[in-house]
């Protein structure tokens, strides 16, 4: 509604929406994109020289005008941005001040030092409209009746924020709502659901499991007592298999719905058909080998997995150049049998979360995807990985329902999948998890997810992780 009020911005906004809208009812063709996305690489490189500090010394020597395609061997003319820059460049990184946000929002500092990530209306503008027309193709699923529940991490998070505005641009109704919050707590957010009732949500995954044992212990049912059709699950790894078994303990579709970071907020979004797409109208992709930083080949199937790296294309309060996210992705082509003209991403964790178990590297969301193929009905779970004489052990951890209600573990199938897979055996064990597994969001997925009791030096996330457990459980 902002835009009612300045002209220039209702314009932009229309443009914005337009532009979202042909794209994705595939009316561009690769020409097109091509031609915006160069356009609006040079239009960013051009505009942090000019009001960015830090870019101002960082891209001192590139010219945004010699930029005449977006192949690798010209993007590697520009020098990355990382983390250990944003976190000591700090304030300097930002193109704008902080008095021409909207917003002010910040990354959690649970591992390091905070960074700010402010937001102005050229930013939520091209953010919430992508947003809004890849989900779109989902809540038409369900109807015109929908009250979503969002269940967003901290007052400091873009999460509320973004789905609230994207659910109004859709026509639903919304209720805000963080379990973990004072004046919410579990037992009034679950009443807030079943009463409303909602329709959808908006979570992490594991705040969607510990919904659902917080349910249980009230006596109700996630499926009898609620009317959930939909979770949008966001905020942490989570692998298919762990999806499909959320779908199952709610009756629910569940989507991985979004992958984002507070610093270079929206890199993918749902379509109808459950894939994860990325925005090209908002982002240049790239995918690097981690240890190289050479531009990695798509593979026979067209497939390139390694660091994502993306550049912003709008021009806002914070847009990041050739920013290395530190994320392990599997980039795939686009398809026409996709709901989305753009291509797919897979997340498989943070690039240093690789693990070698048994000899062999695994990625989280390769491992969390193997162990969770079969088991359905399980309300948490956790990896524990050991070293006996010498040789790699795993236990998965599961927690399940009262009377294992709807509960499907057969041991002896995933054993033969792990020993496969990795060469090691797996043992089970069953029974409560506590709140660890409640902080992938606030940590890191490896920190909430897996004990490693191999490492001999002290694991600072999962000391982390651990310390908000505690403190949420007080």
């Amino acid at each position: 509604m902002f835009t009612v009020f300045n002209e220039e911005l209702a314009k932009t906004a229309r443009e914005i929406r337009d532009r979202h809208q042909e794209f994705a009812a595939g009316t561009w063709d690769d020409a097109t994109l091509t031609g915006h996305q160069l356009q609006e690489f040079r239009r960013t490189l051009a505009y942090v020289k000019d009001k960015s500090p830090f870019y101002a010394k960082h891209l001192a020597s590139v010219d945004p005008e010699a930029i005449t395609s977006l192949d690798p061997e010209q993007l590697a003319s520009v020098p990355f941005t990382t983390k250990d820059d944003l976190r000591r460049e700090f304030e300097n990184v930002l193109s704008l001040p902080l008095s021409k946000a909207w917003i002010f929002y910040e990354t959690t500092g649970t591992t390091g030092r905070s960074t700010p990530c402010p937001r102005d209306n050229i930013d939520s503008l091209h953010n919430n409209t992508a947003l809004t027309v890849y989900y779109d193709t989902i809540f038409r699923q369900f109807g015109d009746e929908q009250v979503i529940g969002v269940s967003g991490p901290t007052e400091l998070h873009a999460f509320s924020d973004t789905f609230g505005d994207v659910c109004r641009n859709l026509g639903h109704a919304v209720a805000k709502m963080w379990p973990h919050s004072p004046m919410v707590g579990y037992d009034r957010a679950l009443e807030t659901l079943r009463v409303l009732p909602a329709t959808g949500l908006f979570s992490t995954p594991g705040m969607a499991l510990s919904l659902a044992k917080k349910v249980y212990a009230a006596g109700l049912h996630p499926q009898r007592d609620f009317k959930l059709d939909v979770l949008m699950c966001t905020g942490e790894l989570a692998s298919p298999s762990l999806l499909e078994n959320i779908g199952q303990v709610w009756g629910a579709k569940v989507y991985n719905a979004l992958y984002a970071s507070q610093e270079a907020s929206v890199m993918g979004a749902a379509g109808a058909d459950g894939a994860l797409y990325t925005a090209p109208l908002l982002n240049v992709y790239e995918v690097i080998d981690p240890e190289t930083a050479a531009a990695v080949e798509p593979g026979p199937d067209g497939v390139r997995t390694g660091e994502l790296v993306v550049t912003a294309l709008y021009q806002g309060s914070k847009p990041l150049v050739r920013y290395r996210t530190g994320d392990l992705v599997r980039l795939g082509p686009q398809s026409a049998d996709h709901t989305l003209p753009a291509a797919t991403l897979e997340v498989l964790g943070r690039t240093r979360d690789i693990l070698v178990i048994g000899g062999h590297r695994i990625s989280g969301y390769d491992l969390e995807e193997l162990l969770l193929t079969h088991p359905r009905g399980y309300l948490d779970y956790q990896i524990v990985i050991d070293a006996v004489e010498g040789r790699d052990e795993l236990t998965l951890r599961l927690e399940l329902p009262p009377e294992s209600e709807g509960v499907r573990i057969d041991e002896t199938v995933i054993a033969e999948f792990v020993r496969e897979r990795l060469e090691v055996p797996v043992r089970f064990e069953y029974g409560a998890l506590g709140s660890v597994t409640t902080t992938g969001a606030m940590v890191s997925w490896k920190a909430a997810r897996v004990e490693d009791r191999r490492q001999s030096a002290s694991d600072d996330e999962r000391a982390a992780a651990l310390a908000v457990a505690n403190g949420r459980a007080q």
